[in-house]
């Protein structure tokens, strides 16, 4: 490793990165160097009892900081909840099996005499509640697009709001970034931003196409959320993204607004867009619709007499924007690439797959 600052270790992790899938297994306790060249990694896979620090006890004593356990330093689950470990794992075993897993997209497309099983794809029909304002779950919809049992999920534990990982269809490898409806519902936070454009930059570097699942009201906003570093790490999805080389693709399942609409790659803006397509469930518009009327309107609903008359204008008002923000309507002014039937969603990227070599 060294025992002064000159280190040769550390250029030849550079080369590597973005040239070889660089993995990094902990099954106990990593500190100070070893756990440098652990964060060099492009993945972390560890077991729930492992520890992680760039200083261990004696470190931390040394350095007047206080007498620890190292149990206390970093454990596995915390550093998971903070974007530190990918993969949080039962034991060895099982961290050796998510290792190969996550290798294998990496070597390309499955011979085409393997073939491949996916779920009932009307299922999809039936994903997004009628109810728009009802959340869902986005899982379901990833593992009835992709062939069965081939979705990896990457940084589960951390910023919940989007979700990442690997996938196959069709024997083919891609890379998945959806949204999580579930939390703030859809919005796109700080954390979410930088674990969405990591992941971009991963599978731009080897190649991997890329499928965005759209359902975004917009980039989380407020006190807090400037305070998080919002504007630098949110930014950050715009240049990742309009600089990927991979084919990506999008599918809007619901909302599409705004800058957060923009990020998730729901329009022909972003890098080699491959196609952008919605739902019929989907809607679109420059900001959430019931937010755009009270501000738009503002000097109208204060105008109104009652309660009752201020609401039912609003609710007039809503509608009329949801109409024009529907997925048809948006795709009538050429925004979008189509408005397709949900049960379609996997033969079309299917298709678009497999205009690109095998292998």
């Amino acid at each position: 490793f060294g025992s002064t600052v000159s280190a040769p270790l550390w250029s030849l992790l550079g080369r590597l990165s973005g040239i070889a899938p660089m993995i990094g297994l902990v099954t106990g306790r990593c500190f100070a160097g070893n756990a440098a060249i652990l964060g060099s990694c492009d993945v972390i896979i560890a077991t729930k009892g492992s520890n992680i620090g760039m200083g261990g006890p004696a470190m931390i004593e040394g350095g007047g900081l206080g007498v620890v356990e190292p149990d206390e330093v970093g454990p596995a689950r915390m550093q998971e909840s903070i974007g530190v470990v990918d993969l949080l794992v039962a034991d060895e075993a099982a961290a050796v099996s998510a290792a190969k897993q996550y290798l294998s997209y990496f070597q390309g497309a499955f011979p085409e005499h393997l073939e491949s099983s996916c779920a009932d794809q009307r299922l999809l029909r039936y994903a997004v509640p009628e109810n728009r304002l009802r959340a869902y779950d986005m899982l379901p919809i990833i593992e009835t697009i992709v062939d069965t049992g081939s979705w990896l999920e990457l940084r589960k534990g951390y910023a919940v709001g989007i979700l990442t990982g690997f996938a196959r269809i069709e024997g083919r490898p891609l890379g998945i970034v959806a949204n999580n409806p579930r939390h703030l519902g859809g919005a796109i936070d700080s954390d979410a931003a930088m674990k969405a454009s990591r992941f971009m930059a991963l599978c731009d570097a080897f190649d991997i196409p890329i499928l965005f699942l759209c359902d975004n009201p917009g980039f989380m906003v407020g006190v807090e959320s400037e305070e998080q570093g919002a504007v630098r790490k949110m930014s950050r999805m715009f240049i990742v993204g309009a600089s990927l080389t991979v084919p990506h693709f999008s599918i809007v399942t619901r909302k599409a607004y705004g800058l957060g609409g923009q990020a998730m790659g729901a329009g022909a803006h972003m890098g080699r867009n491959a196609f952008s397509v919605a739902w019929p469930t989907a809607e679109f518009g420059g900001m959430g619709i019931e937010g755009a009327v009270k501000l738009g309107f503002r000097k109208e609903l204060d105008a109104c007499n009652t309660e009752q008359e201020k609401q039912k204008l609003f609710d007039k008002l809503v509608a009329a924007m949801l109409e024009n923000g529907k997925a048809l309507n948006i795709a009538l002014s050429l925004e979008q690439d189509d408005v397709i039937d949900p049960a379609d969603s996997r033969q079309l990227i299917a298709q678009t797959l497999n205009q690109r070599p095998r292998g």
